[in-house]
């Protein structure tokens, strides 16, 4: 059988400790043998960040700019435990942060359905997606420990005229922390929101604490408004969508009780704990898509979930581990099928289908990783390494 054929490259973003292991097994036994893949490499490997002084995570993030889509394993963001662990020099940002912020993009997260693991909560019948802003906020924060005495927000314009707000006067040691956003990227974030409501037929809910943050999270819902009103209201009724406004915790509340089946856009922090509830709920952190996108059409797909530390030791200990790569798979076969999509190869995009199909399908016949053994609800579940669900997916793309 001749392989499929790719015209213009996709940006492979390699990463770190177990899923840097998934991904080559992921390559080998399940695209290789089918794409001839075309891809333009970047180790996002603590090492290499290291050795580049993270240069390298800089350069896939114009790789992405030029070449439209990516696919990025998980990296580690170092804490001082790593440092040491990686001799490193200093403790590198987060490459996820790091390339969103180049790309301006918009963070669409949603779970993988199988049917055998019901959600947590009973009602919940359609996937949540999780459309989380990418920029800013405590990600970007300055903080400061501070002794007694008072902190004061100042404000210089570019006339050199000086506003000054009291936060706090301290009468004992305390801590600050001063977050910021930009109406660009706020206008961005509900523009991509938007467009990807209407591109996946799903209605959109936007939820802050304007009602705490009368300005911060109050722009945020001003420029929701005035671009929904005069940018999409009209599409939106048309095609008999909805789009409205309420606060985070009455949010909350609604999503609880929802059966799903909608967008839940959320600033920063709220879309980073709200993707990880709604994941969990679902069945796994590992059957969660997430992909980039930015106001420009670019897309960059990953998995959801980190670099599965303590898997990774034991499997350097020469362990058998029963790690779930579904989410990796899901982010190599969302860029393929955009990259095919975006190049009219119909053959690239029917067989990034097959794929998916072929994963759920292994596990809706019982085979599946350790994680969701206790979620399976069909009898006794064949629980197997990595290595063997990987091949068992193997198997079925060629029945098929």
């Amino acid at each position: 059988m001749s392989k499929i054929q790719m015209t213009v490259p996709l940006v492979e973003i390699d990463g770190d400790e177990m899923t840097r292991i998934l991904w080559k097994q992921i390559k080998d036994e399940l695209l290789h043998p089918f794409v001839e893949l075309k891809t333009e490499y970047y180790d996002l490997g603590l090492p290499e960040r290291e050795r580049t002084k993270d240069q390298v995570t800089i350069d896939s993030a114009n790789a992405i700019k030029k070449y439209g889509v990516g696919v990025k394993c998980a990296t580690i963001t170092p804490n001082v435990q790593r440092m040491s662990e990686y001799q490193l020099t200093q403790m590198w940002k987060s490459p996820n942060g790091t390339i969103r912020a180049i790309l301006d993009g918009t963070v669409f997260r949603a779970p993988i359905l199988v049917d055998g693991i019901s959600p947590a909560v009973r009602n919940w019948k359609k996937p949540i997606t999780i459309a989380r802003h990418a920029y800013g906020d405590v990600y970007k924060a300055t903080e400061m420990r501070v002794p007694e005495g008072k902190a004061e927000l100042v404000f210089t314009d570019k006339e050199g005229n000086v506003t000054k707000e009291t936060i706090y006067d301290f009468e004992c040691d305390g801590v600050l922390t001063g977050q910021y956003n930009k109406d660009t990227s706020i206008k961005s974030f509900a523009r991509s929101c938007f467009n990807y409501a209407l591109a996946t037929k799903q209605d959109l809910w936007f939820s802050s604490k304007d009602t705490i943050a009368k300005l911060y999270d109050g722009t945020f819902k001003r420029i929701f408004e005035e671009i929904y009103k005069a940018e999409y209201k009209d599409t939106f009724e048309a095609q008999g969508l909805t789009y409205f406004y309420t606060l985070i915790d009455d949010a909350v509340a609604r999503v609880i009780r929802s059966e799903g089946g909608f967008i839940w856009a959320c600033k920063n922090y709220d879309g980073d704990v709200m993707s990880d509830m709604v994941s969990t709920a679902f069945g796994s952190l590992a059957m969660m898509t997430s992909v980039l996108v930015s106001p420009e059409g670019k897309y960059e797909y990953e998995a959801a979930h980190g670099t599965v530390t303590k898997h990774y030791y034991r499997h350097l200990q020469g362990e058998t581990t029963s790690t779930n790569p579904m989410a990796t798979i899901f982010a190599w076969t969302g860029a393929l099928n955009k990259r095919g999509e975006l190049d009219g190869n119909l053959a690239l995009c029917e067989f990034a289908q097959k794929l998916e199909k072929a994963c759920i399908a292994v596990i809706e016949e019982g085979t599946m990783t350790k994680d969701l053994a206790s979620l399976w609800e069909k009898g006794t579940p064949n629980v197997v390494s990595s290595s063997d669900f990987i091949a068992a997916i193997r198997k079925k793309i060629e029945s098929f």
